[in-house]
């Protein structure tokens, strides 16, 4: 794995070791990117919270594009490694690891420096395919119960192609407005935007 572009354009990223973890492929970050761009307009002081981090290689790749902070949340051990690892060249300050599942804690609100609101406008969800959709409508309640949440937030949601998630019953109260789902294989993006 590699950053695709930006300032970190090339670096090599380690992949955890097991099969708990499902890397992105470059092919579809680099498709998820190219559709963030086009709906965020750049990711130019972006405040990202990638909850199931893995290597790190969104939120790095967030970052290589101009974020401003990352909050890379995980649990796995194996993958923690990656993490620490994958994050060793950035400038403090500009990311946070949390060793946490995301469902049992909360991530912190993100530095004020970084985001007067004290909330992400970026979140990126990869969670394990065993996750379920209402597993994801909980986290996404909580968060924005705690007001972790940008009022024009995006969301990125990886999941295996066979589910639509917008045909579940839960994700209907959670105000997310569906932009677009594409497949690559096994795999399938849906973004979202946070309605008013």
């Amino acid at each position: 794995m590699r950053v695709i572009a930006g300032e970190f354009r090339g670096r090599t990223l380690k992949a955890p070791k097991g099969r708990d973890t499902r890397p992105t492929t470059d092919r579809v970050r680099e498709s998820l990117f190219s559709s963030l761009n086009s709906a965020r307009g750049g990711f130019g002081g972006a405040v990202v919270l990638d909850a199931f981090a893995g290597s790190g290689a969104l939120g790095i790749e967030a970052l290589s594009r101009g974020a401003a902070f990352a909050c890379l949340c995980e649990r796995d051990r194996a993958a923690l490694q990656a993490l620490e690892a994958n994050t060793s060249f950035l400038e403090a300050g500009t990311f946070r690891i949390v060793r946490a599942d995301v469902e049992k804690q909360l991530p912190p609100a993100p530095p004020t420096s970084c985001s007067p609101a004290a909330a992400f406008d970026l979140v990126l969800l990869d969670p394990p395919y065993a996750f379920s959709v209402a597993q994801v409508c909980a986290l996404l309640e909580r968060l924005q119960a705690a007001k972790l949440i940008a009022p024009d937030a995006l969301l990125s949601y990886e999941h295996a192609a066979a589910l639509d998630p917008t045909s579940e019953n839960a994700w209907h109260g959670l105000q997310w407005q569906h932009l677009q789902t594409r497949s690559y294989g096994d795999t399938a993006l849906s973004l979202f935007r946070k309605e008013d």
